[in-house]
């Protein structure tokens, strides 16, 4: 499977942004989905995922309550609602898929990466 994430931009503090990460087959509906941000001389860092097969969300401390994660199966699309955004949330934003797998915080836990969008939020 690939995967393709977008919806990245510049926003001010305390506003939204609504990611996607579209995934290219059907694999995606068995696959855990995951969304990992690094700012510039950083670590890849776990932000939110939604486990196979269950559904079971999770997210880092440092965005509950701000952002949600969904997935769309008939679109093989997920999709990251990311609300009062605060300028420690920028960075590039990643989505990864796990097939099989339940949804962990470990990024070498994850198969399969796509391009990461930028997200910039100004103070």
């Amino acid at each position: 499977v690939q995967l393709q994430a977008s919806g990245g931009g510049l926003v001010q503090a305390g506003g939204s942004l609504r990611l996607a990460c579209a995934a290219s087959d059907s694999s995606f509906k068995t696959s855990s989905i995951g969304w990992f941000r690094q700012g510039p001389g950083e670590e890849r860092n776990f932000v939110a995922a939604i486990s196979w097969p269950d559904g079971t969300t999770t997210y880092h401390d440092s965005v509950k309550g701000r952002f949600t994660i969904t997935r769309d199966n008939a679109q093989n699309t997920a999709f990251l609602q990311m609300n009062n955004l605060k300028p420690e949330d920028t960075a590039l934003y990643y989505c990864a898929a796990a097939r099989w797998l339940a949804a962990t915080d470990r990024p070498q836990n994850w198969h399969t990466w796509g391009r990461g969008t930028q997200v910039t939020v100004s103070s």
